[in-house]
């Protein structure tokens, strides 16, 4: 019987959300196959990582694209953002904390190119007076992938209910890069 390789790599994704220390053991039976059967798909976990990045970079991207960022008002395409991101949240908290993803020359282009969408977006906000100017847009991209990993985590944790994931992270990024008018 042939393995579904995006079930491994789903059934991966949600146990190194959990556990991003799993061996490729504990990968091979959450995946419900042999760690032989893993290894010929994976040579490793470096490939297996790998793998996953391809897949949260597609989902992110697939997240931009519904968003719509250049439609309508900036904060209102963060919100849809935000939201439209919230079901792979975890698999791109657990990418995050890969160092290895993101050293040397060998950093998927995927990523720099979900930055520039999202930064672009930012500088709309700011060119168009929602978002403050004091704020680079590099630093708005980084601050909301830094939300989106800790509510991924709280979520996962049990600490934060999922219901409420979108509307906090929505109201604190907004509420700090918003440009507030002087009364």
């Amino acid at each position: 019987m042939p393995v579904d390789r995006d079930h491994v790599l789903r059934s991966a994704a949600a146990l190194l959300t959990r556990k991003s220390t799993a061996t490729m053991d504990e990968v091979a039976k959450a995946a419900g196959i042999s760690r032989a059967t893993l290894h010929r798909h994976f040579a490793g976990r470096d490939a297996l990582v790998r793998a996953l990045e391809s897949l949260g970079i597609a989902e992110c991207e697939a997240a931009l694209d519904a968003a719509r960022p250049d439609e309508g008002p900036a904060a209102d395409a963060v919100r849809r953002l935000i939201s439209a991101v919230e079901p792979s949240a975890a698999l791109l908290a657990f990418l995050y904390t890969e160092n290895q993803l993101f050293e040397g020359e060998q950093q998927h282009a995927g990523w720099t190119r979900i930055d520039d969408r999202i930064a672009a977006l930012f500088r709309r906000g700011q060119a168009s007076g929602e978002f403050r100017i004091d704020l680079t847009p590099a630093w708005l991209t980084e601050a909301l992938y830094g939300l989106l990993a800790s509510g991924a985590w709280a979520v996962l944790e049990g600490r934060v209910a999922p219901k409420d994931f979108t509307f906090m992270i929505t109201e604190l990024l907004l509420g700090g890069a918003l440009r507030r008018t002087n009364q």
